[in-house]
């Protein structure tokens, strides 16, 4: 009788460290989007960095967005990678974790601990940046909480009424104009306020947005770092030409911002006298465009509201009432 031998079992294939493998492909693709994004994409994101505020806004977004890449490769490669790795294969037994499908307290730790320090660290970035930055949207308040680093700013008032923008310098004379034209290297602050219902001024690429309330002095602030054209729109809902009311503004060299302020002002100085005393705020009334919503409808100026009783401090461009 012939013997056999017997045969030896076979070795179960050894089952590959798929978390390394996944950390591997994720860690190259984070490391090489992270840097082509915020070099080549990040300088080109809204609003833009004509003025501070504007590219504060930017480098928020970039740096948020680097953070968010590798988040989103970390889901997205995990995904494919089980589709096509752990998928159903007909005639292939289905795919069997094992023990550690019940539970794994270190890979729970970790992810519990890595969202902790994500969002912890997303909590100080923003509120960092958002003192630092002296605020959203140029630091807009009726009282500005942050102290304006420029000794001499510009300022600027946005007067916004159904459906357009008026400005008005009061350092250069008082002269009130439909065009906005800014200086380059210059700190603007702007005072926002409405004649009629609530607008919003928004100088989009400048990154300034404050709410234009009646009887309300809005305040924001930025610093222009180059010449060029922006987009001014009202965004907050204001009646029916709402769609419509938006305009250009400008920044341009300090000469240029000199010649011009200097010849309109010599070319509207007979309207300038017509002018209410300059306030940060103003009642309808007393430019004679009463709407129904303030009293004495009878007089130029109403005998209830009181006109000019915040006093005016152009070198710091702060309201001081």
């Amino acid at each position: 009788m012939t013997s056999v031998d017997p045969v030896p079992p076979v070795a179960p294939a050894r089952e590959p460290h798929h978390f390394w493998r996944l950390f591997a492909i994720w860690g190259v693709l984070s490391a090489a989007a992270d840097p082509l994004f915020y070099f080549l994409v990040g300088p080109h994101l809204p609003p833009g960095d004509m003025g501070s505020a504007g590219a504060g806004d930017q480098f928020d977004s970039n740096v948020l967005f680097v953070i968010a890449i590798p988040v989103v490769f970390a889901i997205v490669i995990y995904l494919l990678y089980a589709v096509i790795v752990w998928r159903s294969r007909p005639g292939v037994p289905e795919p069997v974790a094992g023990p550690s499908s019940h539970g794994n307290i270190a890979i729970q730790f970790a992810w519990i601990g890595i969202t902790t320090v994500i969002v912890m660290g997303l909590f100080l970035f923003g509120t960092i940046e958002l003192v630092t930055g002296g605020g959203s949207g140029g630091g807009e308040g009726s009282v500005a909480i942050w102290t304006l680093k420029s000794p001499s700013p510009l300022v600027v008032q946005v007067i916004a009424q159904q459906w357009k923008f008026s400005y008005r310098y009061p350092s250069l004379g008082g002269f009130e104009t439909d065009a906005l034209m800014l200086p380059d290297d210059t700190t603007v602050v702007f005072h926002v306020t409405s004649l009629d219902v609530i607008h919003d001024f928004w100088a989009y690429q400048l990154g300034v947005k404050a709410d234009a309330s009646p009887d309300y002095d809005n305040i924001a602030y930025t610093r222009t770092q180059q010449t060029g054209s922006f987009s001014v729109r009202c965004d907050e809902l204001c009646g029916v030409w709402h769609g419509a009311m938006f305009d250009t503004g400008y920044v341009v060299s300090k000469t240029a911002f000199q010649t011009w302020a200097t010849t309109t002002e010599a070319k509207l100085a007979s309207a300038t006298k017509l002018l209410p005393q300059f306030s940060w705020t103003y009642t309808p009334d007393a430019n004679g465009a009463d709407g129904g919503y303030y009293p004495d409808s009878q007089d130029g100026y109403s005998k209830v509201e009181v006109y000019g009783a915040q006093p005016v401090n152009l070198k710091s461009g702060e309201n001081k009432g």
